[in-house]
């Protein structure tokens, strides 16, 4: 069983078990998150498409931690006018591991 879920302007495709790093917020460690805005619900018997959600199903996953992306670094550079400047930027992620889908 599979669902597609939105979050933060993005959509994931979300299995039970799997891990995956979402936008950053503001949780601990340990605690559950509810994704209420499933698009689509994936099974055996076929497959749902919601207009636009799925009414009354919900993804539940449980938090890991928080990550940090990738390292990217910005640079400017003015040519023949001594001008210079790097800067960098390190994006936050909260791992999540889904629990279930209902």
């Amino acid at each position: 069983m599979y669902a597609i879920i939105a979050d933060g302007g993005r959509q994931y495709k979300v299995e039970e078990g799997q891990t995956l790093e979402i936008d950053f917020r503001e949780v601990k460690e340990g605690d559950t998150l509810t994704f209420d805005r499933v698009l689509a619900v994936g099974s055996d018997s076929g497959m749902k498409l919601g207009k636009p959600t799925v009414e009354g199903a919900s993804v539940s996953a449980k938090v890991l931690g928080e990550t940090k992306g990738d390292k990217i670094y910005v640079q400017k550079f003015r040519r023949r006018k001594n001008s210079k400047r790097r800067t960098g930027h390190r994006q936050k992620y909260v791992k999540v591991q889904i629990a279930s889908i209902a």
